[in-house]
């Protein structure tokens, strides 16, 4: 019964908090006032659910909406932060590890996302060091998006043995 009092414990706390600091004018938190820093707060419930409680499944949201919250406050804050989808990719590779790491679940997602993010994030230095703007690859390489989407084609119609 404990256990199912975290998340919303923590939802409460953290609404109550930033309601109450943002009504009483407390200037010093103003560019927290805003729609990430509630993105945290339920992030950080499902984070205090998945390991407090002992809910691993909450960690994989709970890493998604706490990491999303947290690059929207840095994003403009911070100019070596990456304002990029592999950024978002990133994360959620991050949280399936994470998860994996409790659970034994996810492992394969999660490498998945990683090489993804990594593709996405460093892709002007990855075909650059392969050589592929020289080699005239460049024109095969822009269909990469293409053979992704028959990947997941092919796990989501070939059944297993």
């Amino acid at each position: 019964m404990k256990n199912q009092r975290i998340f919303p414990g923590i939802i409460l706390l953290g609404f109550g908090a930033y309601f109450y600091l943002q009504q009483s004018g407390f200037t010093a938190l103003q560019p927290f006032y805003s729609w990430p820093t509630l993105l945290i707060i339920v992030g950080a419930a499902f984070l205090f659910q998945g390991y407090g409680a002992r809910d691993y499944d909450s960690i994989l949201p709970g890493i998604i909406l706490t990491g999303f919250g947290l690059h929207f406050h840095v994003v403009n804050r911070l100019k070596i932060w990456p304002d990029h989808i592999g950024t978002f990719i990133l994360i959620i590779a991050l949280g399936f590890l994470l998860r994996h790491q409790k659970t034994g679940a996810g492992l394969f997602q999660g490498i998945l996302f990683l090489i993804l993010a990594v593709l996405l994030l460093f892709y002007d230095r990855v075909a650059e060091w392969m050589g592929l703007l020289e080699n005239g690859v460049s024109d095969v390489w822009q269909f990469w998006p293409v053979l992704i989407m028959l990947i997941g084609l092919y796990f989501l119609l070939v059944k297993k043995k």
